[in-house]
């Protein structure tokens, strides 16, 4: 069968592409910006990529078009209105993956606001590492398999779970094809508000996700979210499995110990211990999540604690992408408020820690608003809290209908905001000194800011 997939350098309809040749079928694709990685890794497999979305590619003539949900109608996208005046076979790359890939396989969702990424790629890791020969879909490349999706030769198969919509034909979210066995509910907060109104919103679409799951399947969920409990009062037909609960909680997982450095414990036992190089309070939440999942496939807690004492998380995770001039330039994906302070957080408590009594080095932290969400503005009112442990911060101004100055403002003079990247990369050389840690983060490309920060810093001073 011969797959055309719109939307394909998207992580998710990407890892549908590898794992689609995989299987044996032939596939090639489309995208406005053929980019990387995804654009790396699917070359490197062999997929022809077209750059554009031209009405001439209906006579590649596949067996069906997939089509993600980038694409809408209209003249941005002439292939779509081509297949639809054809008549030519179409679907969406969930409702492919779910009967070509799925169908009898015992599947666990990781869903979430926060942290899906990390999590899946945990699980998929700790299942690897009990035999169990997982196949998987990340949202990015997790380091320890190199890749980011794989049929995989056991039965369980381990996806990230995205609640964004499907295509433009089909307005449910993407994780109510899936059917999970064992669904991980890691948070919930207002997200991907140009589909979302508001938070109540999107607790529906997780509780249609929550009546997929059978009786005999396993639920594990975040017992601090107060959103995911709302969502479970609506209804449970499955075995809960609670993490990140108090010590007195019987049945509940919890962690006990620093995030680098914890023991594991249902209640007041100790099933195991995490030892890693990962930092951040939500990282050993993401642990606890992973391991109640595996345990549903018969991974004992002490086992999975093992396997995770050799991840080696997700690119593009407080990823160091080199030093200069005495300079760190950290890439991470964070783009939603929250998991902008998380990320910061993280990373100034491991800069405590190493720090050894000594001062910690200084976080100079640059954001991209660049999601759908924050391009709206609707949480612009969040971003000074978002950067405010940051010692300097950085924000790009696009072009996105609301002021980034005005909405720093709070911040005073510890705040720049340029309007390119190139400013930016300026402003950020200028104040950075040796022994600072530079923050990127945007679920972007960002310009290529992380190339020219290193440039810029290993450049020697200009001579007045």
């Amino acid at each position: 069968m011969h797959l055309h997939i719109l939307g394909i350098c998207g992580t998710f309809m990407g890892g549908l592409a590898a794992l689609a040749q995989e299987a044996g079928h032939r596939v090639s694709g489309c995208d406005s910006a053929v980019y990387p990685p995804m654009s790396e890794q699917l070359r490197a497999l062999g997929i022809e990529l077209i750059e554009g979305y031209g009405a001439d590619q209906l006579a590649l003539a596949p067996d069906v078009y997939v089509v993600g949900n980038v694409v809408t109608r209209g003249e941005a996208f002439p292939l779509m209105e081509a297949i639809l005046d054809a008549g030519a076979a179409y679907t969406s790359g969930p409702q492919w993956l779910a009967e070509q890939v799925l169908a009898r396989r015992h599947v666990l969702a990781v869903a979430g606001t926060h942290g899906k990424t990390t999590t899946t790629a945990m699980l998929a890791w700790i299942l690897e590492q009990a035999g169990l020969r997982p196949g998987f879909l990340v949202g990015g490349v997790p380091l320890n398999f190199g890749v980011s999706a794989r049929l995989g030769a056991g039965l369980p198969f381990v996806i990230e779970a995205d609640e964004y919509d499907t295509a433009l034909f089909d307005k449910r979210s993407k994780f109510v094809h899936y059917r999970p066995r064992t669904a991980i509910l890691n948070n919930l907060e207002h997200d991907h508000a140009d589909i979302f109104p508001d938070l109540a919103a999107i607790e529906t679409q997780f509780h249609h996700l929550v009546r997929t799951v059978p009786g005999r399947g396993r639920l594990v969920v975040n017992a601090r979210d107060p959103a995911l409990a709302r969502v479970l009062a609506r209804g449970c037909w499955s075995e809960v499995q609670r993490f990140g609960t108090k010590r007195e909680e019987p049945g509940g997982l919890c962690a006990r110990g620093d995030a680098s450095a914890f023991d594991v414990l249902r209640g007041s036992l100790r099933l195991g211990q995490v030892a890693w190089n990962l930092i951040g309070e939500h990282n050993q939440m993401n642990a606890l999540a992973a391991i109640g999942a595996a345990e549903h496939l018969g991974v004992a807690p002490e086992a999975a604690c093992a396997a995770l004492a050799t991840f080696e998380n997700v690119r593009r995770r407080l990823e160091l992408r080199g030093t200069a001039g005495g300079v760190r330039v950290y890439d991470d994906f964070a783009h939603h408020p929250t998991a902008m302070r998380t990320t910061i957080d993280g990373l100034r408590r491991a800069l405590e820690r190493d720090a050894a009594g000594a001062p910690p080095a200084r976080i100079l932290a640059a954001f991209e608003p660049r999601s759908n969400t924050m391009k709206l503005g609707t949480m612009k009112a969040q971003l000074p809290w978002s950067l405010e442990n940051a010692d300097l911060a950085f924000c790009l101004q696009g072009d996105y209908g609301w002021s980034a100055r005005d909405a720093l403002a709070p911040l005073g003079r510890k705040v720049v905001v340029a309007d390119s990247v190139d400013a930016l990369v300026a402003a950020i050389a200028a104040a950075a000194r040796a022994g600072d840690c530079v923050l990127c983060m945007s679920n972007g490309g960002f310009g290529g800011i992380h190339a020219k920060l290193l440039a810029a810093l290993a450049a020697p001073p200009a001579r007045g």
